[in-house]
């Protein structure tokens, strides 16, 4: 009986000292709508931006002969 309440009470303490592994629901993963996702994304699975090129420089104003 004494090998029972000492398991359970290493079972207990195991416990204890364990991290908690729980997540809620919307949090845990899912194929199904990892899918979906991925195809309302098409098919590029990275997107890159490219900078806006920059303007052309003005050109330097002659100045009117006098």
């Amino acid at each position: 009986m004494k090998r029972i309440w000492i398991a359970l009470g290493l079972i207990t303490a195991g416990a204890l000292i364990a991290p908690a592994r729980a997540v809620p629901p919307t949090v845990s993963p899912s194929p199904g709508y990892d899918r979906r996702l991925q195809e309302s994304r098409g098919d590029s699975g990275t997107t890159i931006y490219t900078p806006a090129p920059l303007p052309p420089k003005a050109k330097p104003k002659k100045k009117p002969p006098q």
